[in-house]
């Protein structure tokens, strides 16, 4: 019994030279495929072309693991030991990367399995998804920073609320014994057509008409991790 499970685990797969090179040029193929796909579904300053390449990188060293492991289960169990204690520390800049990520891992697997089919068909579906849905962006939140002596609370609420209604929330409000410091959030869209009645002057040029501003800062606010 001892020896049949000794077997067991030493069991590999056989395979050739040309096997392999098929799995590995498979790999990189739809490795190019997702290099394609990322640099379609990202622009800007997001883009990283370091990133796209780790990711073509990273499909076929997966699929290199894959090849070594083959039926192997004691080699299979060892892998899993040793890749268990690393850790990665790396700040995802947009939390589609981690789709990337997964995506380079699964093609990998599959195709370091011979499941080129599923490779081939999954990549496919994920690429359409993300291109009919990659590009869509967060709304853009700003935020209106504004200093002022405090005799002038009233005139910049009043002020804010008559730009914006209720679209400006509030998030914080600075005092001390002769100033104010207001913090406002809003929808981008909303600070590029002001709600209520159209109006001939800007959100900037009104708080500074109101006099005593020391200074008013509109900032936009980003949810993605500066690297």
């Amino acid at each position: 019994m001892r020896e049949y499970l000794f077997q067991l685990l030493e069991t590999t797969g056989e395979l050739t030279s040309g096997i392999i090179a098929l799995r590995m040029g498979v790999s990189a193929v739809i490795g190019a495929f997702i290099f394609l796909s990322y640099h379609i579904s990202h622009s800007g300053s997001i883009y990283s072309k370091k990133f796209n390449v780790s990711l073509v990188a990273l499909t076929v060293i997966t699929t290199t693991v894959m090849i070594v492991i083959g039926n192997n289960i004691a080699l299979s169990l060892g892998m899993v030991g040793a890749l268990s204690i690393v850790r990665f520390r790396t700040a995802i800049k947009d939390s589609r990367d981690t789709i990337y990520i997964f995506w380079a891992i699964v093609v990998g697997i599959c195709t370091g399995a011979g499941d080129y089919l599923v490779a081939t068909s999954g990549s496919v579906v994920v690429f359409l998804v993300l291109l009919l849905f990659g590009r869509i962006r967060n709304d853009t939140r700003m935020l209106l920073i504004l200093r002022t002596a405090r005799l002038n609370e009233a005139k910049v609420e009043a002020l804010m609320f008559q730009y914006f209604n209720r679209k400006a929330v509030l998030r914080a409000k600075n005092t001390t014994a002769e100033s104010i410091e207001f913090l406002y959030e809003l929808n981008g869209k909303y600070l590029k057509k002001p709600g209520g009645r159209t109006r001939e002057k800007s959100i900037t040029e009104a708080v500074y008409e109101i006099g005593g501003i020391e200074y008013f800062n509109i900032v936009a606010q980003s949810d993605d991790i500066s690297g």
